[in-house]
């Protein structure tokens, strides 16, 4: 599927508008759904928002109260309902803390853009259905993230 079959809508916490390469991550999250060739026309929403947030949306969603880097609200389904022709398919939602992406990035010295790129590549791969519960899993998806990244797998 092409990448601009892909609909990308970011949505930034004003705090962190100035920080934030719109423009490259919407076309990173375009090339990760292109390089797994997902259904399109398709969308995901994007929400880089703050600590607070994203700890009451993993306490909600996941019974852990505690903050996290990323989640993945998946709205895929196997229903076999077909869309109209030229609707797009929402295939989720990616929430990124950018105070924990931030922190991450200076642990391992990248840039705050790497990491949220890295934390998006990541969720938008869990909306593809891909999982980290088990070693073989984990391996598979680092592989995927490291190889849409353009990195060598480490």
């Amino acid at each position: 599927m092409a990448e601009g079959s892909y609909r990308i809508s970011l949505h930034v916490k004003p705090a962190y508008g100035r920080y934030v390469r719109m423009r490259a991550l919407a076309s990173l999250a375009r090339r990760a759904l292109a390089a797994e060739d997902a259904p399109g026309p398709s969308g995901v929403n994007v929400v880089i928002a703050d600590d607070l947030t994203v700890r009451t949306l993993n306490r909600w969603y996941r019974g852990e109260d505690a903050p996290t880097d990323v989640l993945s609200f998946s709205l895929q389904t196997d229903d076999g309902f077909v869309l109209p022709p030229g609707r797009v398919r929402d295939l989720g939602e990616v929430v990124i803390s950018y105070p924990t992406a931030s922190r991450q990035a200076r642990a391992s010295r990248l840039g705050v853009n790497d990491e949220l790129g890295h934390l998006l590549v990541h969720g938008v791969l869990h909306l593809l259905g891909y999982d980290h519960e088990k070693a073989s899993e984990a391996q598979v998806m680092r592989a995927r993230e490291e190889a849409i990244l353009g990195r060598a797998a480490h």
